[in-house]
């Protein structure tokens, strides 16, 4: 449990991290005065003032925060020309978006290690089989891992879907199987005749075989961090998609009064960065980037005391053609913060209590995906 627990401190302080690096950068760039920039969160443990920036270690540990010379108004502004709220709106954009950009570069980064390391999935038209389960009708009538299957019946078997449809429809009649096998330099056909079971155990299915269609190419060792970066940004835009899609379905559906029961807080993404770390570190850092495409939805969504809702404040700066009092800014982003707390605290204490009835982390992870 302690190993858990650090690993989702050191995940969660990356994360939090990089994207106030990404703000760190773009205000020391814009001349904007950064008044400290923070590991961890207050009570500060050390700092140490390095030019005009203090650089500190906080007592919380997980996570950090810059602070900028007039972020949220003019008031205590002692240096007009370089505090946030006198910059550009250009600018201050720039700054606003810097941290989810980071996060952005983050997630590219992490799915093009996982390629590099991994190697690239290629579809093919071979179903082979990847895994046999012990006692099962596959392991019985000898069928081995790395077998491809080319005909069951007459049917030849060119995808997954169609080697499952034909297996379903046959449930409890004995079918022929024709295997390709490799041995030493050479392939030779196998036929084996399985009676696919009607009502299998829970996650075997009727064989007991895994299968797929996938095959792992490894590249020239020198082309993998290029290969890597390709396939690191098409996993980053795929999740972006699929992150967007499920944040408007969840708001759609919360709109109509219905409450998604996947929905999970921070002891949820405890729980799921357990179960990452146990497959091994490609397996982590892959989570670690999906986290990172999670934070950059979350953090531009235009919602007070975010950086997409300090955005909309700019955006309505534009049209009206002045900046909002910052009285009214501060008011309502304080206001938004204290419903970002509540809403934390409502999703962990839900959370704590699904984990509480499920007895463990395992049975709470199968309530969030199943």
């Amino acid at each position: 449990m302690a190993i858990s627990i650090l690993t989702f401190l050191v995940v969660l302080s990356v994360l939090i991290l990089v994207h106030e690096l990404g703000h760190y950068w773009a205000a020391k760039r814009a001349g904007v005065l950064v008044e400290e920039f923070g590991i961890g969160y207050p009570p500060r443990i050390y700092s140490k003032k390095i030019g005009e920036t203090i650089y500190s270690i906080n007592l919380l540990p997980f996570g950090g925060f810059v602070r900028l010379h007039g972020e949220m108004s003019e008031e205590g502004v002692t240096k007009p020309r370089r505090s946030f709220v006198n910059k550009s709106k250009k600018a201050r954009i720039t700054i606003l978006l810097a941290g989810v950009t980071m996060n952005l570069l983050l997630a590219v980064v992490a799915f093009a290690t996982v390629y590099s390391f991994s190697g690239i999935p290629k579809d093919t038209e071979n179903v082979r089989v990847v895994d046999v389960v012990p006692g099962s009708p596959a392991q019985t009538a000898k069928i081995l891992v790395g077998d491809v299957v080319r005909k069951v019946g007459d049917e030849e078997v060119t995808t997954v879907s169609g080697f499952i449809e034909i297996v379903e429809k046959n449930k409890g009649s004995r079918l022929a199987f024709e295997l390709e096998r490799v041995k030493g330099d050479e392939k030779t056909l196998e036929k084996v005749s399985i009676t696919p079971r009607e009502a299998p155990p829970e996650e075997e299915g009727p064989l007991g075989v895994v299968i797929s269609s996938t095959e792992i190419y490894y590249p020239p060792v020198w082309q993998r961090p290029f290969v890597g970066i390709y396939y690191g940004v098409k996993e980053a835009l795929f999740w972006t998609a699929t992150m967007v899609t499920g944040f408007i379905t969840l708001f759609a559906n919360l709109f109509n009064g219905q409450v998604p029961k996947d929905i999970a807080g921070p002891v949820g993404i405890f729980a799921l960065t357990s179960k990452a770390a146990e497959y091994g570190i490609l397996a982590l850092i892959n989570f670690v980037g999906i986290l990172s495409i999670n934070l950059v939805i979350l953090n531009i969504l235009p919602f007070p005391a975010l950086d997409g809702g300090r955005l909309l404040f700019i955006g309505i700066e534009s049209v009206i053609g002045r900046k909002v009092l910052p009285k009214i800014e501060a008011t309502i982003n304080a206001i938004g913060m204290i419903i970002l707390i509540s809403l934390l605290v409502a999703i962990t204490i839900h959370d704590v209590r699904r984990l509480v009835s499920a007895g463990g982390i395992s049975g709470f992870l199968n309530s969030i995906l199943r």
